[in-house]
């Protein structure tokens, strides 16, 4: 029990101010999740338990400790010895513990059914409480397919790094008991061009020595990076400890990015002074090698917007029950109600898109792997870009209350963008579709085929689809590529809609996104259910 803070004041009484919302299980209280899991063949019991986990008000309470006490960079101890480590605040270790503990990394690589659909929604539901720290657990998770480029390399890290146990301590891997895995593509000449890059890798007795710097090392006290470098042969992907078992392996920390959000996460600015390095798969393939780690990292950077919007929304809607204006809730005001139930569609288009690139990545079939391909793509790109203006709109709805760091909104509003660029900003996707479809046959036939499969049901979706392939018979001009890509993912996110089942749902997205019936702005809609929309949030 609890004594509740005084409400009446020498100046007034405090009413009419609704309190944060109570904690809550992410997994039960959120039945469109439940559904998309189910359909994917995703494992209920592994998700509702994360759920229940990291819906806890401690849990939320480490994160938000997490934030507010930002890594430290210590690069030398008392003595002057290079340290080259970040420090972190334990609600960190809290949030990471709880992550890996639920399976966030490990879960789709055990051999079981629906492991990529059950981390896809855990990455959705940690989103909401604490999304910085999805970062190393996300790379970790990315990071296995890769390592089957080596099977010696892979027998020695693929079990540290699907662990179920979180060891930050500073050790070989083969003194831990569970890893964590990083990735250092980036340097400052070239950004996504990694072609450009100059970290010169050299033979060193069965290993190699890196030499060079990366502008962006996301995670820089991962156990090992995933990195890229030249050999003689080309640009060739290798793997770098952080700790060896002669000590610390010569990567030296250049100082930590000083971020617009993503603030309880340690991104850095990196030197390798002839680091021992691992190479991983062939000589001069490194692209090649290190795009499954991107690929898999894609999902989850299609995953956590989605994940975003649902934590604006709950807080919106809490908010808009709780208050009054003018003798109404402002939940019973029509112009309300329909801000909520646009912003609603957004969240419900943006989590269907991912559960179902998921239940892709979950398939055997090459035609799923082409699939997967292509649909995370068009996730990634349409539910980023939405990200931004239903958080801000969601934010107005709380009116000055939504601007203070008090509430979630000021943070979910800077994560809004980091998706959207983190592994392929849009520009970057929308050139990477074109590629997948001009050079991967199979990959255009699956995403025809999942669009066409919810024709006949109903004419305005029918005649969009047409009219699609009637404008872009071939792959447009690149001046067209955002068009293009927008416009096959709303057609996606309609078909993937459509056959959920929810006729709410599916008319209220064709109506609004797919047959334009509607503004520029959120809310800007006639003719929604709200009543239904509303009811799922």
């Amino acid at each position: 029990m609890t004594v509740e803070p005084r409400s009446t004041l020498a100046t007034h009484e405090v009413e009419n101010q609704p309190g944060a919302p109570a904690a809550r299980d992410l997994w039960a209280s959120d039945a469109t999740l439940r559904d998309h899991v189910l359909a994917a063949g995703g494992r209920v019991d592994a998700a509702a338990t994360a759920g229940a986990s990291f819906g806890t008000e401690a849990l939320r309470a480490a994160g938000e400790a997490a934030r507010a006490n930002p890594p430290e960079l210590k690069l030398f101890d008392r003595a002057g010895r290079r340290l080259d480590e970040v420090h972190f605040h334990p609600g960190y270790h809290e949030v990471m513990q709880a992550g890996m503990a639920a399976g966030y990394a490990a879960l789709a690589w055990d051999g079981a059914p629906g492991g990529h659909a059950t981390h896809a929604a855990m990455v959705y539901m940690l989103s909401q409480v604490e999304p910085g720290i999805c970062c190393p657990l996300t790379m970790t998770y990315a990071a296995v397919p890769a390592l089957a480029a080596d099977p010696a390399l892979e027998a020695v890290w693929a079990p540290k790094l699907t662990g179920t146990e979180y060891d930050p301590s500073i050790a070989p891997v083969g003194r831990k008991r569970a890893a964590t895995m990083g990735m250092a593509m980036t340097e400052k000449q070239g950004g996504s061009d990694v072609r450009a890059n100059t970290t010169r890798a050299e033979p060193a007795g069965g290993m190699w020595r890196l030499t060079g710097h990366k502008w962006f090392c996301s995670a820089p006290m991962s156990d090992g990076f995933l990195t890229l470098a030249y050999t003689e042969a080309g640009l060739t992907c290798f793997l770098v400890p952080r700790w060896t078992d002669e000590g610390r392996n010569p990567i030296q920390i250049q100082r930590l990015k000083d971020k617009l959000g993503n603030r309880a996460n340690a991104s850095s600015e990196i030197e390798y002074h002839g680091a021992l390095a691992h190479k991983l798969g062939e000589d001069g393939r490194g692209v090649a090698t290190i795009i499954e780690m991107v690929h898999h990292t894609r999902l989850d950077t299609a995953m956590a917007p989605a994940g975003l919007m649902r934590a604006a929304l709950v807080e919106a809607k809490h908010w808009v029950e709780g208050r009054s204006a003018f003798q109404k809730r402002l939940i019973d005001q029509p112009l309300m109600r329909s801000v909520l139930a646009d912003l609603a569609l957004e969240w419900e288009g943006a989590l269907a898109l991912g559960m179902r690139a998921a239940r892709a990545f979950d398939g055997d079939a090459p035609e799923d792997r082409a699939f997967a391909r292509i649909s995370v793509a068009l996730a990634k790109f349409l539910s980023n870009k939405r990200c931004g203006p239903v958080i801000l709109e969601a934010m107005e709805c709380l009116g000055g209350m939504g601007y203070v760091e008090e509430t979630p909104m000021p943070m979910l509003y800077r994560e809004a963008p980091l998706n959207s660029i983190w592994e392929g900003s849009g520009n970057v996707i929308c050139l990477d579709i074109l590629r997948t479809l001009a050079r991967e046959p199979m990959a255009g036939a699956a995403l025809r085929a999942e669009l066409e499969a919810a024709t006949g049901a109903d004419r305005r979706y029918d005649a969009a689809l047409a009219a699609h392939f009637d404008r872009w018979p071939a792959l447009p001009e690149e001046g067209e590529a955002r068009w293009f890509a927008e416009r096959l993912a709303v057609l996606l996110a309609a078909s993937v809609l459509l056959r959920a089942g929810n006729a709410a749902v599916s008319d209220g997205w064709i109506a609004t996104k797919v047959d334009g019936a509607r503004g520029m702005v959120p809310g800007a809609v006639s003719g929604l259910d709200t009543a239904a929309l509303i009811a799922r949030i």
